[in-house]
């Protein structure tokens, strides 16, 4: 941690006289493992205690929380936080933009199409080089040639800001989803004597953590007391094997690894970018985007070789760059998966997207090359054999300039059938699914978990906490011979039998679970911690017994050994010294496992007296079975005390047998009342939900027929873990498919299942292949051992509130309530993502198949699009662009739900879908051939078709481009329906987006398509002299045309008097001198090679006399009929 220079003397001393160590040196000693820390603790800092003193902490109270104290510890040994990778800037991402292949081909286009327009070919043969617009009048237009180029490079550049914009707030966004993920860790420290949670960034040198199963470490430190602790450090040394941590072996403990049993407390040594996971960071050049730099970084950081090799194994390249340590752990860890899990296949719309812009883009191609060859070929043939030209030279320019235009024709065709607007619509439509989401309580991770979620069609849920409150209390006990159906008095038991009741619950459960007083008055006590332990320690309290004053009595310190929860043991085991000599163990766990371990009960006197396997199996008929049928969880809670010599703790099978039996209890977990509903709309949408649990086969049925998975008279299975495995297993023990697919599908409730089993369940599932779609599998799952089912399945959903650091790390989505009704919203917008981008596609595919054709046979008829690039840019920018916002962002309706899902083999495009497209293109390219062949008839008007090279733009293609506009307009109205809805404005008020969408793309195309000499107000703020003045100073003439020269570029339209008047003026010159009025037109329209006009404008008249001179009327006559004749 460097400081400010300043601070530097300072910073020196606050290390060496405040605090016993400095940064490097904790740093140095936490990259030793083993026996070698030990040593160096011991020889060096006289042992942890000695350490936490160093370090002005205590190792029971923690630190004060003062917050000068904490200020304090930042500037010496950092925060704990790595800097985050630089997003990409803006430029960056505009950049990124340009290098799409048919931007590029247009820019070229718009290039050669600017340079050209400059060009001005010299000599008096460009008559012979084939028809160019010869008006005298229109000289002006010629001067605008270069309009056509820089509005291709306009659209260009709009298009290319449009995507970088896009591609810029979906990277803000998930940079908002990381920092709101990295918000929400928390981790249980030690301040004060007091526990609290505390967001990970707050974590300081000297904090004392308490650890469980299932934290994901976030900061370095060493262990101050354990209690059969296991560590996956997998993560930074690739070995799969856990690692056992203890006070006299190896208390390291690093940034990043994962706790997979036991718990403990430790003092928190490096954190941030000192820490070991913030070192990774560093050789990676987490902060570097180049990778050479990252090379030169990693070759310059002074770590010891062999563990920059370890770390190395796992150090991918990052995605999403942490912006705490907390994500960089989480980017580690992904990192880690990336390297050993294989990539998940494409979302099932991501591959048909793909598949249809690549047969799209095909089609495309191959139209726009038939158009270009059909066009030169035409050109060629008309030219050079039927008219019998021959090249001259001096006309090569001007054959260039038709084979651009031919070229920049074949180019928009292409622009027009690739769906540009398709990624965009996407994007748009995930980002706006996933903002609203996370309203719904769907934190999504991955964005197309979103997507995929509206084609699941199996759902494997966990019972606790999802399809039930995760309030759990006691309601029935079976204690000293009599079954309890309500809670007892504390009188009906001998003092004995209580503390045995109370002792075996408050010492054998975690410290860290406790039952606080209720946030308001007239509540429920609040339960924090494990809520199975926390519905015991409320049993204590319902029998007025004080677990607290149990504890204090026997603080964890004083634990001998203890055998933590697992999903293997399905158990957990306390051991404590007994003040007299020997040992005693309480145990509580599943009633039918911890059952079969003892071999006494206790009497109503508190005895213990033989229980032999005939007891069991009435205790387990008379009280365990009715009780499971109503839904309870049974848990039973022995002891066993130890009176001759120490025995190995290490055997657990030896250990744990010959208990003795304090009671059984029966925990209720009432269901959500909304989720029967919820997987009722489940059912009605095609999707099968099974419950898979650890619990009790009839606990489990009970559970499932409340919420509606299990029906009364359905033929389904309810198995149990071991059944399922001997039912699927060859007998090598291999897990065989075709076994597995005579199972799964009637297959409701898993009980008493292990995470192994989830995980073999989904891997069965998905890689099934007895349906006509494969299946599209989601998995609920909180625990640490859930995270392999959660990766494999196709979307993996963790619990918020109740799971673990390494569930939600291996999750898509993160359910923030632990709900199952989120769930099914979940599937609600999945479908609605694959609607709207359906909706868009019906949409986009209508107009690119109407644009093609009539670009393409325009084209071949009328050597001429009827559709200009520039009117195909602003289609595709407009329409495509704001129609993909407005369709992509409908909101969800319950109808959705109640369809059966597409399935990953259903065409993107349905039949009614395409039936819409076809019949809608028919209609609009009937419309618009009737407008291009038959428009001027119809309005009296001059025809645009055949125009001469830079003739410019006409009533009736302009009549043309607006038809085709307003139709799209209208078709996007058609296309908020796919399913062959009637009424396409329904809810259309729900959706403002797409009102002012529509409602600005009409305005837009009006005010574009208005004639700019239509706007008198603006041409007559642009002339300050009257025609006759400028007329008797023509005299000034030189200077006038000098001017006009300047002018004539952005003004053409506001001065086209002057040109009139000019004209005049010229004839009356070329009068003057003798020279042929021939070889004036062909100086006039020299000019004129690169005009292609963007204005609409009619046909020109001849100029009216002006009352100068006899001479000048003569001379406007004359010059009339050429005008129209050519």
């Amino acid at each position: 941690m460097t400081n400010p220079s300043e601070h530097g003397l300072r910073a020196n001393s606050i290390r060496e006289g405040d605090f016993g160590c400095t940064v490097m040196e904790l740093r140095k000693l936490m990259e030793l493992r083993s026996s070698d820390a030990l040593t160096q603790i011991n020889v060096h800092y006289g042992g942890v205690e000695n350490l936490c003193s160093r370090l002005k902490t205590s190792p029971v109270e923690g630190l004060s929380g003062n917050p000068a104290d904490l200020e304090r510890r930042r500037q010496v040994f950092g925060h704990n936080v790595i800097p985050p990778k630089k997003p990409k800037t803006f430029l960056e991402l505009v950049w990124e933009a340009l290098q799409d292949v048919t931007l590029i081909i247009l820019e070229i286009a718009a290039i050669i199409s600017l340079v050209l327009s400059f060009y001005r070919p010299a000599g008096e043969e460009s008559e012979l080089c084939g028809q160019i617009a010869s008006n005298p009048e229109d000289e002006k237009e010629a001067e605008a040639g270069w309009i056509e180029g820089a509005a291709i490079l306009f659209s260009v550049i709009v298009v290319v800001l449009v995507t970088a914009f896009n591609d810029w707030s979906k990277e803000k966004q998930f940079r908002g989803l990381q920092s709101r993920i990295e918000q929400e860790q928390k981790f249980s420290i030690i301040r004060n004597g007091h526990l609290i949670q505390l967001p990970v960034a707050e974590i300081v040198v000297g904090d004392i953590a308490q650890i469980k199963y299932g934290d994901l470490l976030p900061a370095d430190g060493i262990l101050i007391q354990g209690n059969d602790l296991k560590i996956d450090e997998s993560s930074l040394t690739g070995e799969s094997d856990h690692v056992k941590k203890s006070l006299e072996k190896d208390p390291m403990l690093l940034s990043g690894t994962h706790v997979m049993e036991g718990s403990g407390r430790m003092v928190v040594t490096a954190v941030g970018v000192n820490s070991q996971t913030g070192i990774i960071f560093t050789l990676l050049g987490a902060n570097e985007d180049n990778e050479e730099e990252k090379k030169k970084k990693g070759k310059k950081q002074g770590v010891p070789e062999n563990r920059n090799k370890a770390k190395t194994q796992d150090g991918v390249a990052l995605e999403i760059q942490p912006l705490n340590s907390q994500e960089g752990i989480d980017s580690e860890e992904k990192d880690k998966k990336a390297a050993k899990v294989p990539k998940k296949e494409k979302s099932v719309l991501q591959g048909k997207l793909t598949r249809l812009a690549v047969q799209i883009g095909k089609a495309g191609l191959l139209m726009s090359a038939i158009t270009v060859l059909i066009l030169i070929l035409y050109f060629v043939i008309d030219n050079f054999v039927i008219q019998r030209r021959t090249w001259l030279p001096e006309c090569t320019p001007i054959y260039i300039q038709y084979f651009v235009k031919f070229f920049i024709i074949g180019v928009t065709v292409l622009v027009v059938a690739v769906p540009e607007g398709l990624p965009l619509a996407v994007t748009i439509s995930l980002a706006y699914s996933v903002k609203k989401m996370m309203k719904d309580n769907n934190l999504v991770r991955h964005l197309d978990a979103c997507e995929t979620m509206g084609n699941a069609t199996a759902i494997c849920s966990d019972k606790t906490g999802t399809l039930t409150m995760n309030r759990m209390t006691v309601v029935q006990a079976y204690i000293g011979g009599t079954h309890y159906r309500q809670i007892p008095s504390p009188d009906v038991f001998l003092p004995r039998v209580l503390d045995f009741i109370v002792n075996g619950i408050s010492i054998n459960s975690a410290y860290t679970s406790k039952i606080l007083p209720p946030e308001k008055e007239g509540g429920l006590p609040r339960q924090v911690g494990n809520k199975t332990e926390c519905a015991l320690l409320g049993f204590v309290t319902d029998l007025k017994q004080d677990y607290q004053a149990v504890r204090n009595e026997v603080p964890e310190e004083k634990f001998y050994k203890v055998y933590t929860f697992n999903s293997v043991r399905k158990s957990m085991s306390t051991v404590i010294k007994n003040p007299s000599g020997g040992f005693r163990m309480y145990s509580k766990g599943a009633s039918e496992i911890i059952l079969r371990k003892c071999n006494r009960i206790l009497d109503q006197k508190g005895d213990a007296i033989p229980f032999k396997n005939k007891d069991r199996d009435d205790m387990v008929r008379t009280v365990i079975e009715p009780m499971a049928c109503e839904g309870l969880r049974t848990i039973c809670i022995a002891y066993r005390d130890f009176d001759d010599a120490e025995p190995s703790w290490d055997n657990e099978s030896e250990i744990l047998t010959e208990l003795t039996c304090i009671a059984v209890v029966g925990i209720e977990d009432p269901v959500r009342p909304e989720v029967p509903e919820a997987i009722a709309k489940c059912k009605r949408a095609g999707i099968t939900v099974r419950m898979v649990t650890g619990d009790n086969i009839n606990t489990a049925r009970a559970i499932a027929t409340k919420c509606g998975i299990l029906t009364p008279g359905d033929d389904f299975l309810c198995l149990e873990g071991k059944e399922f495995n001997r039912l699927i297993r060859n007998e090598k023990g291999e897990v065989e498919q075709e076994k597995l697919d005579k199972i799964w599908p009637k297959l409701r409730v898993l009980a008493r299942s292990s995470p192994t089993d989830k995980h073999t369940l989904v891997k069965g599932i998905i890689d099934s292949t007895i349906g006509e779609q494969r299946q599209v599998v989601a998995v609920t799952g909180d625990g640490t051992n859930d995270g392999p089912a959660l990766k494999k399945a196709d979307v993996g959903f963790a619990m918020g509130i109740a799971g673990t650091d390494v569930a939600k790390e291996a999750s898509d989505i993160i359910l923030t309530d632990d709900n199952f009704t989120s769930i099914v919203k979940a599937v609600m917008w999945g479908r609605n993502v694959y609607d709207s981008i359906s909706k868009f596609l019906q949409f986009q595919l209508t107009v690119n198949v109407v644009a093609v054709i009539v670009a393409f046979t325009g084209a071949c008829i009328t050597q001429d699009s009827p559709l200009k690039a520039v009117q195909m840019l602003w289609v595709n920018l407009i329409m495509d662009t704001f129609a993909s916002l407005a369709l992509a962002t409908e909101p969800p309706t319950d109808s959705l739900l109640n369809r059966r899902p597409y399935g990953r083999n259903k065409p993107l495009i349905s039949r009614t879908m395409m039936k819409n497209i076809l019949g809608h293109a028919v209609y609009q390219l009937v419309v618009i051939f009737i407008l291009v062949f038959a428009g001027e008839k119809f309005f009296d008007i001059d025809s645009g078709r055949k125009a001469p090279l830079h003739s410019p733009p006409t009533q009736h293609y302009t009549i043309v481009f607006n038809t085709f506009v307003l139709m799209q307009l209208f078709n996007e109205i058609n296309s908020r329906k796919i399913h062959g809805e009637k009424n396409v404005f329904a809810g259309i008020y729900r959706n403002l987006i797409f009102c002012s969408v529509v409602l600005g793309t009409f305005i837009s195309q009006i005010i574009s398509a208005i004639p700019t000499q239509s706007l008198k107000f603006l041409k007559e703020a642009g002339h300050g002299t009257a025609k006759e003045e400028i007329t008797k100073d023509a005299e000034g003439l030189d200077e006038i045309d000098h001017a006009e020269m300047e002018l004539r570029r952005g003004q053409i339209l506001w001065f086209r008097g002057l040109n009139r008047i000019q004209t005049q003026i010229d004839v009356i010159n070329t009068f003057q001198t003798g020279a042929s009025f021939k070889g004036v037109l062909r100086r006039q329209n020299m000019g004129q090679h690169l005009d292609v006009k963007l204005v609409p404008s009619s046909s020109y008249v001849a100029v009216a006399p002006v009352k100068s001179s006899p001479t000048t009327s003569v001379a406007a006559a004359v010059s009339s009929p050429p005008m129209g004749s050519e």
